[in-house]
């Protein structure tokens, strides 16, 4: 089905993790490329992300609002060691990546669908965990099919297994880049080797699709046929074809939120918004809400499911259960308990968020295991303590002894 499209772009994000010992490090190689600068947030120019989430949240996130003009020229004057050891001590850094050039490309070889890489930007939380973050928007005329063909191909241009000969004809070719390879070997000298992301099970090979297409009035309206923009709209949602058949209930109604001519979709590896240009919000207001708090509030949901599964994989491997405790714990006390935004939207976003990623399900499964692993450690603590004790009676025990033959001899 052809559906038009008004408006149109795809985030593709890498999830990746950089060691907690070279943190800084990896700071300074990102503040070393002269393309890369950090992100500052501005009160007035960025009302919508002051207003959108809680004080907690803004001062782990976008701590740069409150930085005085004094402060920041102080920092732009640093050393850049120093400024990455400074900024390696809190919470979250935005990066902002700009080309010398953008990287427009196309799918098929003949009846090509361009697109530019309009945005880059990379995020780093203190704990390691970073995300590579790449806009993508097809040329003015792409059809929701287009749409389908290219997220589904480009999702996996970091992957290393191949695609199934049915979809060999969806190809994507660059034009000032030699072929895609290079944008693959472009997001891996950023994230560097990425050893721990399969220690904790992240798919590396698969990148985070989160998307949003505005279809025109045209094609969504008040005569259109419901059935038709849900069908379409679930393979959107699951990344798939064009030109593939699905079943019409392969995406539960858990995992979708619905208003009129607003449609999200939520999975694990992907968030997409479909709406329709018959409400003149979705493509003036919607559009930009889109990519800035809710794109962070969904990041940051993740950041806490990856972090939860990093501390998992640490309590399963170190034998130092009291610096594993005290990571679980700050998180516990932190972050998990407060509330991420107050905006009626962005709370109902944040279940859907939260389900998608299974993150309750995960806190509390850590949080089992946590106490079972603390009990253990209580008890051997307490039969180390019991050892101590009978050691020492024994050694009161013979001292007694002693004393009572020495006392024996000199009145016996």
């Amino acid at each position: 089905m052809e559906l038009k499209t008004k408006y149109q772009y795809t985030y593709f994000i890498y999830p990746y993790i950089v060691e907690q010992k070279s943190y800084a490090n990896y700071l300074y190689r990102l503040l070393k490329n002269k393309k890369c600068k950090l992100k500052i947030f501005n009160r007035k120019k960025d009302i919508e992300i002051d207003t959108y989430f809680l004080p907690e949240i803004k001062e782990k996130m976008f701590w740069t609002m409150d930085l005085s003009k004094e402060t920041l020229k102080d920092y732009q004057t640093m050393d850049k060691k120093l400024q990455a050891n400074l900024l390696s001590k809190k919470p979250c850094c935005f990066f902002e990546y700009t080309l010398q050039e953008d990287i427009p490309a196309k799918i098929g070889e003949e009846k090509g669908i361009f697109f530019d890489i309009s945005k880059i930007e990379i995020i780093c939380f203190s704990t390691g965990i970073c995300y590579l973050l790449l806009k993508t928007v097809l040329n003015t005329g792409a059809t929701l099919s287009d749409i389908l063909n290219f997220n589904y191909k480009f999702r996996d241009i970091h992957s290393k297994k191949a695609h199934t000969k049915e979809y060999e004809n969806i190809k994507i070719q660059t034009q000032k880049l030699d072929n895609m390879q290079k944008l693959s070997q472009f997001m891996e000298e950023i994230v560097g080797p990425n050893l721990e992301a399969k220690q904790i099970n992240l798919d590396s090979d698969r990148l985070i699709t989160y998307g949003y297409a505005c279809l025109d009035i045209e094609d969504w309206n008040e005569n259109t046929d419901i059935k038709l923009i849900e069908k379409e709209f679930q393979k959107y949602c699951c990344i798939k074809p064009a030109g593939e058949q699905i079943d019409e209930n392969i995406l539960s109604q858990e995992k979708t939120y619905k208003q009129k001519y607003i449609y999200y979709g939520f999975t694990s590896n992907t968030t997409m918004l479909l709406t329709s240009a018959s409400n003149i919000k979705n493509y003036t207001q919607l559009l930009f809400q889109y990519e800035t708090v809710q794109l962070y509030h969904f990041l940051y949901n993740l950041h806490q499911k990856i972090y939860l599964n990093k501390i998992n994989y640490q309590f399963t491997k170190t034998k130092k259960f009291e610096k594993v405790k005290k990571q679980f714990l700050e998180f516990a006390q932190k972050d998990w308990i407060y509330e991420v935004t107050n905006d009626i939207t962005g709370v109902t976003l944040g279940q859907y968020y939260k389900q998608a990623q299974n993150l309750e399900t995960t806190f509390w499964k850590l949080k089992n295991e946590y106490d079972l692993l603390y009990k253990e450690s209580e008890v051997g603590k307490t039969y180390k303590q019991n050892k101590y004790i009978i050691a020492i009676i024994a050694i009161i025990a013979v001292l007694n002894l002693v004393n009572a033959c020495s006392i024996f001899k000199i009145f016996g």
